[in-house]
């Protein structure tokens, strides 16, 4: 491991001025010491934030729930006011990871997560990510955890997290700062497509750091249900993961969201499929369709291409039982 610079920063503003772009800052750490241990990242300082007042969860007045960067996975996923109006996020999250992992993970850490594509954390292979025009050993080598959805000639490295999952579906809004002040971008705008410029991963320029993560009013009354599908119960990445959230208008789907995880190299919102979910019958024929409507993109690589028929299960799976969520109390569900 090479050595760097350590540095506490007391406040935001110190902390968006305090760095350099060869910097990083460091909260829980969980993926960024793995990578600057594997010198896949090289930080010429790391700049830790854990001082900062960014632990708050709070009701906004429009109804939104601000939650602060440094809130940790195990602290959002059990706070009351998830469970109760954001169940699907608390599910998502407790799916991620160890207990002890969430106990260090902060939400805008996972947010920053960065892709277990195995030849981008070894330096010895091709990795446009890692060095952009070096190529991509993924397309033609051991590509079975791959995305089908969202890659491209350059990459099609897989985003990990399943927290993003849940809020790709719930609709969130990111708080960032940085020497230029303060900005907001909507959370589906933050991760972007690998493209030609893969190196390019999130919207967030030199000195800026994640506030907060404000999330959309909830849909209520609503059902929802995450599922994950994965080589193992525990402690493992998804194969093909659906966020899901129904809500009924008699015996038809009023408003539908969905997202999916460990098939994308983003967080993967299905607009058109939400789109063609509404006002239909919340039965499995409507499900199936917009399964198949949601993955009609998918470009599978030699070894991945059973991810497009498991992530359709994941789908119908989800959906089925989000619906069922909707047609009961709260009390009930609980």
């Amino acid at each position: 491991m090479r050595t760097f610079a350590y540095s506490r920063a007391d406040s935001v503003e110190r902390a968006a001025h305090a760095t350099t772009p060869t910097a990083a800052f460091v909260a829980g750490g969980t993926t960024l010491l793995d990578l600057v241990k594997l010198d896949v990242m090289q930080p010429s300082e790391l700049v830790d934030i854990n001082a900062l007042p960014l632990k708050q969860v709070e009701w906004l007045d429009d109804g939104r729930l601000k939650v602060g960067a440094l809130v940790t996975n195990t602290d959002l996923a059990h706070h009351p006011a998830v469970k109760q109006h954001y169940p699907l996020l608390s599910e998502a999250l407790l799916a991620g990871a160890s207990t002890q992992l969430r106990n260090m993970a902060t939400t805008a850490g996972n947010v920053m997560q960065r892709t277990r594509c195995p030849y981008f954390r070894d330096p010895s292979a091709a990795c446009n990510k890692r060095h952009p025009g070096s190529g991509c050993d993924a397309r033609d080598g051991l590509n079975r955890m791959h995305a089908v959805l969202g890659g491209s000639e350059a990459c099609i490295a897989v985003h990990p997290s399943d927290m993003c999952v849940a809020m790709a579906a719930l609709g969130a809004t990111l708080t960032l700062e940085g020497p230029d002040g303060e900005r907001e971008v909507p959370f589906g705008e933050f991760h972007r497509l690998p493209g030609d410029t893969p190196h390019i991963e999130h919207d967030l320029a030199d000195g800026e750091l994640i506030t907060a993560i404000t999330l959309d009013a909830p849909l209520a009354p609503a059902g929802s249900h995450y599922l994950k599908l994965r080589d193992r119960a525990s402690y493992e990445f998804a194969l093909a993961s659906c966020a899901a959230q129904v809500a009924l208008d008699g015996d038809s789907i009023g408003t539908a969201r969905l997202a999916l995880g460990g098939v994308a190299t983003k967080p993967w919102r299905c607009a058109e499929a939400e789109a063609a979910l509404a006002g239909q019958p919340a039965t499995l024929e409507s499900f199936e369709r917009a399964a198949e409507i949601a993955l009609a993109d998918a470009e599978p690589r030699e070894h991945n291409a059973f991810k497009i028929p498991l992530a359709r299960q994941a789908i119908v799976r989800a959906l089925r039982e989000a619906a069922r969520l909707a047609g009961t109390t709260q009390e009930e569900q609980a």
